[in-house]
């Protein structure tokens, strides 16, 4: 069963390009639909609360940010190959990176 924090090589299908991303969304046994929310592993730093940073994973050739604003739902079937999990501190950053995109946060007003 696919669970959060974990990375995979995703099929992104319409431009033939695979990409490593971590899965979000939490484990859901009944879901309705076979989807995961994942979010893109990159590079590439533009900075901002809408990066995490993961640092040099064993698996992740060089340090690394998952980019939430590239958030998107992909079926379990695009999931192609599991390549490791992000510490747990990733995971926490990730869902708070989250609430701030979506201003989850609950106001005084």
């Amino acid at each position: 069963m696919i669970q959060p924090g974990e990375v995979y090589l995703v099929d992104l299908g319409f431009a033939g390009k695979y990409r490593l991303m971590v899965v979000l969304s939490r484990r859901d046994d009944s879901a309705p639909r076979a989807l995961a929310v994942c979010a893109p592993i990159t590079t590439s730093r533009r900075g901002g609360q809408y990066e995490v940073e993961v640092g040099r994973v064993p698996f992740l050739s060089a340090d690394s940010c998952i980019n939430v604003q590239g958030i998107q739902a992909v079926q379990h079937h695009e999931l192609k190959r599991r390549i490791g999990s992000l510490p747990e501190a990733a995971l926490a950053a990730s869902k708070a990176a989250l609430v701030f995109m979506f201003d989850l946060e609950e106001s005084d007003n």
